[in-house]
């Protein structure tokens, strides 16, 4: 009696065993199933080529880029397919070093509804944060991306792109000052105040080019360009004043909690997690500061 109660103990702990490994399986093959699925809709022929190239080094790391990157955060609700594409291709010029990679998204990018004017303007915008160099391999990269794409007979949407005309009697410092305003009232003051003793010009420099030649650009709404400025920011690591700052008018111009904490996720896969988390501290601070006020 006492064997067979041993037999029918060991028969069931190994049953169970078996259950939670094929559970565990399941799992993991419903996430590469999503993943896949994501990855072949957003990135379609350029992210299978990525695949591929993988396919006999590593086939492991082509698993996780498609279970964790497409099967688990593009999956993710809280911030639109769009817009995690104009984050990944703003963080991705920013970075520099990425120009397979920074080519896949514009595809992705183009693939899921941006025009090619909002392309553009991402790149364009990222000689403000990340630097001219950046912004020039940026456009040379979509000018390759935009020549395939053509030779593959696909048809994209262009948009408009264009300089924003500066109202009749008004400076380009005035107009740069009237747009950053929109983000935050007393910016332009706080700057002036920073920069009078040491470089007066850089005042004026960043409110002149960066918020009355690019900001106020109409190809790309602001919501997107802070969406952008964020995940740049977020990416490079290297800016965490201003990234507090972007974060911060992002809330004030409408941007939600959530969909940063989705900028935050998304960077995980791009800048690795050290500047994900630190950007969701950002965020925290920023939270935080808001509710004190």
């Amino acid at each position: 009696m006492k064997i067979l109660i041993i037999i029918c103990i060991h028969f069931s702990l190994l049953f169970c065993q078996t259950l939670k490994a094929d559970n565990i399986m399941s799992t993991s093959n419903q996430r590469y199933e999503i993943g896949l699925k994501n990855l072949k809709y957003i990135d379609q022929e350029a992210g299978e080529r990525v695949l591929e190239s993988l396919s006999d080094i590593s086939p492991d790391l082509g698993k996780y880029i498609i279970e964790y990157a497409f099967g688990d955060v593009y999956n993710r609700k809280g911030l639109d397919l769009k817009s995690k594409e104009i984050a990944v291709v703003a963080a991705l010029t920013a970075m520099a070093n990425v120009e397979p990679q920074l080519k896949v998204h514009m595809h992705g990018a183009l693939n899921v509804g941006c025009n090619i004017a909002e392309v553009q303007e991402v790149i364009l915008q990222m000689s403000a944060y990340s630097g001219f160099p950046s912004s020039i391999n940026g456009m040379m990269a979509l000018k390759e991306v935009l020549k395939e794409r053509k030779s593959e007979g696909k048809k994209d949407k262009k948009g408009i792109i264009q300089s924003s005309p500066i109202p009749k009697d008004t400076t380009r410092y005035e107009y740069g000052s009237e747009k950053l305003k929109m983000l935050s009232k007393s910016q332009v003051e706080i700057l002036e105040q920073t920069f009078k003793d040491v470089s007066p010009d850089m005042a004026k420099f960043v409110v002149e080019y960066g918020f009355s030649d690019i900001f106020a650009r109409p190809a790309l709404d602001s919501k997107h360009r802070e969406i952008a400025t964020i995940a740049a920011l977020t990416a490079m690591g290297n800016a965490p004043s201003q990234l507090k700052f972007h974060i911060k008018a992002a809330l004030n111009i409408g941007v939600s909690q959530v969909e940063i904490r989705e900028i935050m996720i998304l960077m995980s896969v791009y800048a690795g997690f050290p500047s994900a988390i630190n950007g969701t501290i950002a965020l925290k601070e920023v939270i935080k500061m808001e509710i004190e006020d």
